[in-house]
C-alpha cells in the first residue's frame, strides 16, 4: 500500500488549537492513516506538544522564499484592502501570506495526501479520498449556487512530487502576481480541471444559515469553520452558529458527540 497521510498546516498557536480538535476528530473516525502537522517557526513548543501526543508527526517547514514585492502584495492589510472580506470576519491571527506554506506538502515523502485546514473537523471516515486522483476539491459554496465554479482549498487530495512543487514555484511569484484568495486562487490556476468533491466533503459553516436546505448531518463528512473560528471568545456569530461552535468544543475536549442528535438548521424556519 502507498504511504497515505492526512496533512494540516499550523502557523501559530491559534491554529495549533484548531489542529488538536481536528486530530481528535480523525481519531474518532477509526482511520489508521498517518497524521502530519506541518508547522512554521511561528508556533511555540508548548502549542505543538499536544499535537504530537495526539498522534501527529510534526514536520517543520519554512515559509516560501517569495520576493519582497510578492510579500507586500499579499500582506494582510494590502490584500484585504484590494480584496476585502465582506461576508465574514477573518481573525486577527490570520496571516494571508502564511497560506502559501501549504504548498510545502508536495515536498513530503509520502505517496498520497488528503489536506485538511486546521479549522476543519472530520465527522465521518474519509479514507476513500486517498484513492481519488490529484487534484480533488469541493466548491467554495456558502452563500449562493453561483459559488460552485470556485474551489475551496480547505480540503483536497494531492500526490507529493518535487517536480510538481518546482513547477508551482516557477508560477507563483511572477512579476505583478496577485492571488486574490491566496492559495485557493493559485491552486485553481495550477489545477484548472480540478475534480469536484461534493460539498459534504468540505461543508462551510455559513451554509448553516445561508443555504440550510443543503445541510444534512447524515451526509456531512468534513465541517469547515471558514471566517470566524469556533474557539474565538467572545464569538461574534455565537447566536447564528451555536450548534457548530458547541460541536467543535466537544471534539476539542476529546469527546465524541452523537451526530444523530444535532439540530436541523431548517427546523426553526
Amino acid at each position: 500500500m502507498p504511504t497515505r497521510a492526512y496533512v494540516t498546516l499550523v502557523t501559530n498557536a491559534d491554529f495549533a488549537r484548531g489542529a488538536l480538535a481536528l486530530l481528535h476528530s480523525l481519531a474518532a473516525t477509526g482511520s489508521t492513516a498517518e497524521r502530519i502537522v506541518m508547522h512554521t517557526g511561528g508556533v511555540d513548543a508548548a502549542s505543538l506538544s499536544p499535537l504530537e501526543t495526539a498522534g501527529a508527526r510534526l514536520v517543520e517547514v519554512n515559509l516560501l522564499p517569495t520576493s519582497e514585492a510578492f510579500n507586500e502584495a499579499h500582506a494582510r492589510d494590502r490584500l484585504h484592502g484590494a480584496a476585502p472580506f465582506t461576508k465574514g470576519e477573518k481573525p486577527a491571527f490570520h496571516t494571508p501570506l502564511d497560506n502559501f506554506a501549504k504548498l510545502r506538502l508536495w515536498q513530503l515523502e509520502v505517496d498520497r495526501v488528503v489536506f485538511l485546514d486546521a479549522d476543519t473537523l472530520v465527522l465521518r471516515n474519509i479514507d476513500r479520498l486517498f484513492d481519488y486522483p490529484e487534484f480533488c476539491a469541493a466548491p467554495n459554496v456558502y452563500e449562493s449556487l453561483a459559488d460552485f465554479h470556485r474551489m475551496n482549498s480547505g480540503v483536497f487530495t494531492a500526490r507529493p512530487n518535487d517536480a510538481t512543487f518546482d513547477t508551482m514555484m516557477e508560477r507563483l511569484d511572477r512579476p505583478g502576481a496577485f492571488w486574490r484568495r491566496t492559495d485557493q486562487t493559485f491552486l485553481q490556476e495550477v489545477f484548472p480541471h480540478w475534480h469536484g468533491l461534493p460539498v459534504t466533503m468540505n461543508m462551510l459553516q455559513y451554509v448553516w444559515f445561508n443555504l440550510p436546505e443543503l445541510w444534512r448531518w447524515e451526509a456531512i463528512h468534513v465541517l469547515h469553520y471558514q471566517y470566524e473560528k469556533p474557539w474565538t471568545h467572545p464569538h461574534p456569530k455565537r447566536d447564528e452558529l451555536a450548534p457548530l461552535i458547541d460541536l467543535w468544543h466537544a471534539y476539542a475536549e476529546g469527546r465524541v458527540p452523537d451526530l444523530s442528535t444535532l439540530a436541523d438548521p431548517c427546523a426553526s424556519r
